[in-house]
């Protein structure tokens, strides 16, 4: 059975996505508050701590940090199965994530230094690079509008290695950004952020494909 692990603070199109996935015969796995919003929903769902047996830790600082957790996403397949086997973990192969909202909760007028330090997201970063770097097993999601295109694709069959590939790319610069905002909060101006807008038709010539982008926080208007 092909497992889903969902750790989502937003969680905008979550249970329709979620059922989907489960209608298609997937398992998923939710941590926190993202089990809670499926249970709720009436969504099976298991829970991290079943998968890890170690309950939350420092007020849910500490969920997903886990062996059993990193090896399933991290597993290369074939190459790891023994191993896997030996220590009883299955694999997933999918990670469905976003961040606390770290750049939300810094411009919020009155946020104190540790409102805004506890919006910085730990595991999260982790699960997201974890599975893009291992994008040729498993595939990850970081935005709910990429939803629908990866439930269609999970109900035809699967998804390819360049939709798995893109998506990793995605994820990569979710983080990247993410981590700017905190430098740049911390002192370190040297970071531009930049948001993807749109896709221009071409680039300096026809046959170039071109994309423009915004510094965060900027309207293109």
């Amino acid at each position: 059975m092909s497992r889903a692990l969902i750790s989502v603070h937003d969680k905008t199109g979550l249970v329709p996505f979620a059922r989907r996935l489960v209608d298609a015969g997937w398992e998923i796995v939710a941590s926190g508050g993202t089990a809670r919003e499926l249970e709720r929903a009436g969504v099976a769902v298991s829970k991290v701590e079943d998968v890890t047996g170690a309950p939350e830790m420092l007020s849910g600082r500490v969920k997903t940090l886990h062996p059993r957790i990193h090896a399933a996403i991290l597993s290369r397949g074939a190459e790891d199965e023994a191993e896997m086997e030996a220590q009883g973990i299955e694999p997933f192969d999918l990670v469905v994530c976003n961040l606390y909202p770290f750049r939300s909760t810094l411009s919020r007028p009155g946020a104190t230094e540790a409102e805004i330090v506890e919006h910085i997201d730990i595991g999260g970063p982790a699960m997201i690079r974890a599975a893009a770097k291992n994008h040729h097993r498993v595939a990850v999601v970081v935005s709910p509008e990429r939803y629908g295109e990866v439930a269609g694709a999970v109900e035809s069959g699967g998804l390819s290695e360049g939709m798995r590939k893109a998506l990793a790319a995605e994820a990569f610069a979710h983080t990247a950004t993410y981590e700017a905002a905190i430098a740049g909060w911390m002192g370190d101006d040297r970071g531009l952020m930049l948001r993807h807008f749109a896709d221009l038709r071409y680039g300096e010539n026809p046959h170039q494909e071109a994309s423009l982008y915004l510094e965060e926080g900027a309207s293109p208007w």
